[in-house]
């Protein structure tokens, strides 16, 4: 008589434990979901941040509808003068990534681009002569540079059809 009392006690506890597990497992999983939006709404605030409006990363283009327009001679651009007056330059080719797919393709072409070349490497001399050469030798200076650029040729174009540039064979004398 005492396993029976026992066993039903015991069964009792447990039906009991299992009904309580149920009511706390239901309320947390509700706070769980308002937790779970909350960081949520977080994270894309958050990341909504990370990139302003002016940084814009631009569109994503496939290589399939990329041009690619190298400027023919290497540039020699004068740099900014530095602090013991000595005049520095920067010798360097440019190429420019131009989307295909774009509404202005038609007019800026890698065929017809190059009656625009003298407008664009004014564009890039620009805004490189504005540096010396200890701020364009660092890589991460020089990607800020190079954005600088492609918003100038934006800018003078009035368009986005160029989306990338590039500065290669970089020398300073």
């Amino acid at each position: 008589m005492k396993k029976n009392l026992l066993t039903i006690l015991i069964l009792a506890l447990v039906i009991v434990n299992l009904t309580l597990t149920v009511i706390t497992m239901i309320s947390v999983t509700g706070t769980n979901k308002k937790t779970a939006a909350l960081v949520d709404t977080i994270a894309t605030v958050l990341n909504l941040e990370l990139v302003s409006d002016e940084e814009d990363e631009g569109p994503d283009i496939s290589l399939a509808d990329t041009e690619i327009y190298t400027i023919a001679e290497a540039m020699t651009i004068p740099l900014k003068v530095t602090e013991g007056g000595k005049q520095e330059y920067m010798v360097c080719k440019i190429a420019l990534s131009i989307n295909t797919k774009d509404d202005d393709y038609k007019t800026y072409s890698s065929e017809t681009i190059s009656s625009y070349e003298p407008y664009i490497k004014q564009s890039i001399e620009g805004v490189i002569s504005s540096y010396d050469s200890a701020y364009l030798s660092n890589p991460e200076n020089r990607e800020e540079v190079k954005k600088e650029v492609l918003k100038a040729i934006q800018k003078w174009m009035d368009s986005k059809v160029v989306y990338d540039i590039s500065i290669s064979d970089v020398k300073f004398g």
